[in-house]
């Protein structure tokens, strides 16, 4: 491809000559001297396409792939109908580029109009955008959203997702606002804390996660009443696997919400590719960063799709911009579309049914063993925290079982987390093994 160049030598030198140029170099005339490499590159040569398959294979191999996980933190290891990895391969899909010329790129819009569509369904909202890099990064531009002149501050919940908690964080400092940790009580938002917080006056937005980072779920509606009650904006980051058979951000009050979408059919990995979705009530839409997808009607009457509301756009009017977010994860959000329409809504609900109770069955058995117990009494959905003894050789033991136990914690606790994909025989294996180490 180096050498590919889509015109002819005349048609090089019939441009140059055009130029009052006579070689390619005096393009680069301006250039300092010291600046030019005259000589090869430093790198190896090529590979044949059998080398090159040996290598990447020889690098695949030291991947280590357990037949059970039971570690969450953020990345999930559901069950991926083969479908949804089928379609998103299809090479219509996995070359599209951005959908700017809508007469090219009526699939691709249309695909994006979908996705945006059953986020909608999902968290009750009113509009979504086409997905953004991740769930931190999501929860960075929703707060970004919020900022004003005279409220500049956001709170964030210590119950938050560690790596969420420091994008926002890097996000403030690049504009000079500033962010809060609420503090936790028993394993989830402080909400006298909260309220205190709400009462200088100069908060912008609230951010909490539903379930939060220790799988416990929040009061959720008593928190967004805490801080309309301040005139501050509520933000919701949740599980969309969890959506399926809890309230939604819009039944809690919450005013945008937000999320890892890596749960929606793409597989578990060394960071991804995953995708943040965002979606707010119709009263924020012009405040929404990223691309939105909308249907309308072309001459000839016939439905087509656009992208909408690009005015709010940062390539569009940078000066006025308050998001820098100009791409989007359009091959993961049709991923997650392709996901959420062959599950169905029955089919969500029950992964999430499934997780939930495979969960509660880890956490009973492993708290029937002497001296494990759990960090935190509230109601959770499919992760929880034990407090055990040994941590390092229980985990140690599950590894030499082709089992990924819980991720540690602070203070010797685990963070486990139970999927469908987890069968009884493997829970039971996973007490079993937990219960031989720790007796001895």
């Amino acid at each position: 491809m180096g050498s590919y160049v889509p015109s002819t030598h005349q048609e090089r030198e019939e441009m140059l000559h055009a130029l009052g140029l006579t070689e390619l170099r005096d393009l680069y005339r301006d250039v300092p001297q010291a600046m030019y490499l005259d000589g090869k590159l430093n790198i190896p040569d090529g590979m044949s396409e059998l080398e090159v398959s040996r290598a990447v294979s020889a690098m695949a191999a030291k991947n280590r792939v357990f037949s059970t996980v039971l570690r969450g933190a953020g990345s999930y290891d559901h069950y991926i109908p083969s479908i949804v990895k089928f379609i998103p391969n299809k090479e219509e899909f996995l070359t599209a580029y951005t959908p700017y010329q809508a007469e090219m790129s009526q699939g691709v819009l249309q695909s994006i109009f979908e996705y945006q569509t059953m986020i909608c369904q999902l968290t009750g909202m009113d509009v979504s955008n086409a997905s953004v890099y991740d769930g931190a990064t999501a929860a960075a531009e929703a707060a970004a959203m919020c900022r004003d002149r005279k409220h500049h501050v956001t709170l964030v919940s210590a119950a938050a997702h560690p790596d969420t908690i420091n994008t926002i964080r890097t996000y403030c400092y690049g504009t000079g606002d500033e962010m809060r940790i609420v503090p936790m009580k028993d394993g989830k938002t402080d909400m006298d804390a909260l309220r205190e917080m709400l009462t200088a006056g100069d908060v912008a937005s609230f951010y909490v996660q539903q379930p939060n980072f220790y799988g416990q779920f929040e009061s959720a509606e008593a928190l967004g009443q805490l801080v309309h009650d301040a005139d501050a904006m509520y933000i919701m980051g949740c599980n969309p696997i969890s959506l399926a058979i809890v309230k939604t951000p819009r039944d809690c009050g919450a005013d945008i919400a937000v999320g890892e979408g890596q749960p929606l059919g793409m597989p578990i990995g060394f960071g991804g590719p995953y995708l943040g979705y965002m979606a707010t009530t119709g009263k924020y839409m012009r405040k929404l960063p990223g691309r939105i997808v909308g249907e309308t009607t072309d001459n000839d009457g016939n439905r087509a799709y656009v992208l909408s509301l690009q005015a709010r756009e940062q390539h569009i009017r940078r000066e006025k911009a308050s998001s820098n977010i100009c791409s989007n994860e359009a091959l993961c959000a049709l991923t997650a579309s392709v996901y959420m329409a062959a599950m169905g809504p029955d089919g969500m609900a029950e992964a999430a049914r499934q997780s939930m109770a495979k969960a509660h069955y880890l956490a009973d058995g492993l708290c029937a063993i002497p001296g494990v117990t759990l960090r935190y009494t509230g109601d959770f959905f499919h992760e929880f925290v034990t407090d055990l003894p040994r941590t390092d050789e229980v985990l140690k033991a599950l590894e030499e079982a082709d089992i990924l136990g819980g991720l540690p914690i602070e203070n010797g606790g685990i963070l486990w987390c139970a999927t469908e994909k987890a069968d009884k025989a493997a829970l039971d294996k996973t007490i079993a093994i937990c219960r031989e180490v720790l007796k001895k």
